[in-house]
C-alpha cells in the first residue's frame, strides 16, 4: 500500500526551502554547464571511438556501456551532441550529430516500439529542426507512420510493450506520452490529421486512466483489447503498484505540457500543473528526487530532476506563471553543483551523475545515464531561451 507516514512538514519544504536558500542559476552557470557538457562530450568521443553504437550508462568497470541502435535510448545521444552544435554552431557538433543520427536510420520501420518518439524525434527531429535536411524530414515522418501502427482504436492507446503477454494484454507505461511529439510534428508537416488525432487520443484515454485521485501516476496499465477497459494497474521500475516512480511522474509532467502546447487544450494544461503539484508537494530538501517519491531513500534520480526542471521552463512560458521557472532553477541549482555535475574527464564522458534506471531489476542504480544528460542539456538552452526572450 502507498505510504501515508510521511510527517506534514515533508510536504511543505519545497515552499520553504525555496524561500530560505539564497542561490543563483543564471546565464553565466548555464553557459558554464553548457561548456562542461561539451567537454565531458569531447572526452565520450574519445573513449568510444568508430563505432555504430550509441552510449546509454556505464559498465561495472566504470566504461562507457554502448548500445545498439534498437535501444530505447539510442537517440538522446545524437540528440545531446545536435543541441550542443545548436549552442556553439561548431562544425564539430554538426558532424558528430550528423554521424550518430545516421546509425539509427533503420529504425524508422522498427514496429516492435513504441519508442520511436524517443528514438527518432531526439535525434532526427533536432537534427531536421537544424538543418531542414529533406532526407531527415522523411525519416520522421516513416517513423511517425510506424509508431501510429501500434494504436488499438478500441483501447484508445498506443500499445507500449511487446512480449509481455503473460503479464500485461496490452500494456501502456506513462512514459509512452512523450512519444506523440512525433505524432503531432508529423501532422503539421504532412498535413494528415490522422496523426494527430491518435496523439490526442492517447493522450485523452492515459489522462482518463493513469492518475490517482492525487495526480500522481501509475506506472504501468494493462488494458483488455475487447472490451478497452483497463484489467490492471502495476509499477515495473517503481518501488510497489501503489507507489509514485519519479521519472514516470516527471514523464507526465513534461507530455502534458507538451500536448498542452501542441493542441492548446486547456484540460492538458490543468493536467499538467495537477501533476507540477504532486512533484512539488513531495520533493526532498535538494529538490533532486529519490527513485520513487514513496521509498524517500537511496538512490537519487537526476533524470527525473532534469526532465521536470526541462518541463517547468516551459510551463513557465505556457502560463507566464513565475513559479515554475523558480522550481526549474532551483531544480538546475542543483543539478549545476559537484554532486550532480561531473568534473571534466570522468564519469566516462556523461554529463551528470546519480540517475537510477529499474532499482526493482537492480539495473542503471546511481549511475550516468544518457537521457539525464538530454534532458539537462535542453533545460540549459530552454533557461538561456527564456532569459534571451525577457531581457
Amino acid at each position: 500500500m502507498k505510504s501515508f507516514l510521511k510527517p506534514i512538514a515533508y510536504f511543505v519544504v519545497p515552499i520553504l526551502f525555496i524561500a530560505s536558500v539564497i542561490y543563483v542559476f543564471d546565464k553565466e552557470t548555464v553557459e558554464k554547464n553548457l561548456m562542461r557538457a561539451s567537454e565531458q562530450y569531447s572526452y565520450m568521443l574519445q573513449l568510444i571511438g568508430d563505432t555504430d553504437k550509441l552510449p546509454r550508462s556505464v559498465d561495472d568497470s566504470g566504461n562507457v556501456l554502448l548500445v545498439e541502435a534498437h535501444d530505447w535510448t539510442s537517440g538522446f545521444f545524437p540528440g545531446s551532441l545536435w543541441y550542443l552544435y545548436e549552442y556553439t554552431k561548431d562544425d564539430k557538433w554538426l558532424k558528430a550529430a550528423e554521424k550518430f543520427t545516421h546509425n539509427l536510420e533503420g529504425q524508422q520501420f522498427n514496429n516492435t516500439t513504441h519508442d520511436l518518439g524517443f528514438m527518432i524525434y531526439c535525434s532526427f527531429g533536432n537534427g531536421y529542426r537544424l538543418t531542414g535536411d529533406e532526407h531527415y524530414k522523411q525519416v520522421l515522418i516513416d517513423a511517425a507512420k510506424t509508431l501510429a501502427s501500434r494504436f488499438n482504436p478500441k483501447v484508445g492507446c498506443i500499445k507500449s510493450w511487446d512480449g509481455q503477454d503473460e503479464v500485461w494484454e496490452y500494456p501502456v507505461i506513462i512514459d509512452n506520452m512523450m512519444n506523440l511529439e512525433l505524432l503531432f510534428w508529423a501532422t503539421k508537416e504532412t498535413g494528415d490529421s490522422s496523426f494527430y488525432n491518435i496523439a490526442v487520443t492517447h493522450a485523452n484515454t492515459t489522462m482518463k486512466n493513469h492518475f490517482r485521485k492525487d495526480y500522481s501516476t501509475w506506472h504501468v496499465l494493462s488494458y483488455d483489447t475487447t472490451s478497452g477497459e483497463v484489467t490492471k494497474r502495476n509499477t515495473h521500475q517503481g518501488y510497489a503498484d501503489e507507489s509514485c516512480w519519479a521519472r514516470g511522474q516527471s514523464w507526465g509532467l513534461y507530455g502534458f505540457t507538451m500536448c498542452y502546447r501542441e493542441t492548446g487544450n486547456t484540460e492538458y494544461l490543468l493536467q499538467a500543473e495537477k501533476i507540477a503539484e504532486y512533484i512539488l508537494n513531495h520533493l526532498p530538501e535538494d529538490m533532486i528526487p529519490f527513485w520513487d517519491y514513496d521509498a524517500a531513500d537511496f538512490p537519487k534520480d537526476a533524470s527525473a530532476a532534469a526532465i521536470m526542471a526541462s518541463a517547468f521552463y516551459e510551463l513557465n512560458e505556457l502560463t507566464q506563471k513565475e513559479k515554475y521557472k523558480t522550481y526549474a532553477d532551483k531544480i538546475m541549482h542543483a543539478l549545476s553543483q559537484p554532486e550532480y555535475l561531473a568534473s571534466v574527464g570522468t564519469n566516462a564522458g556523461f554529463v551528470l551523475k546519480h540517475s537510477t534506471g529499474n532499482k526493482p531489476a537492480n539495473s542503471e542504480i546511481d549511475v550516468p545515464i544518457i537521457y539525464a544528460d538530454y534532458y539537462f542539456i535542453e533545460a540549459n538552452l530552454r533557461k538561456l531561451k527564456f532569459e534571451s526572450n525577457h531581457n
